[in-house]
């Protein structure tokens, strides 16, 4: 059954509200995925803050978080995303996948 002219419109209007909430200001959870994301490889506490766009403050009310899920670990100044962070962060692009497009 094809979707009537008010359906499409309705179905844009919301794609679009969607994509404009992305833009805007972010989330916790995007918060947390940029964090994720920053420190795949390993990262210093300083180079999240920069990569991620956060100040010190973000950071630390994050990171301990983080780390008390088993998301985010840490090893001396290094913090590395763990594999339920990895899996976090594909279950993160999966839902913003379904939402945005």
């Amino acid at each position: 059954m094809e979707p009537t002219q008010l359906e499409t419109a309705l179905n844009e209007g919301l794609r679009e509200s969607l994509k404009e909430r992305f833009k805007a200001r972010r989330s916790k959870i995007e918060i947390m995925a940029d964090i994720l994301s920053v420190a795949r490889g390993g990262a210093r506490k300083t180079e999240i803050v920069y990569s991620a766009n956060l100040n010190f403050t973000r950071i630390d009310r994050y990171v301990p978080f983080l780390e008390e899920r088993g998301l985010l670990e840490n090893s001396g100044p290094i913090y590395r995303t763990t594999k339920k962070g990895e899996e976090f962060l594909r279950e993160y692009q999966n839902m913003k996948a379904l939402l945005v497009t």
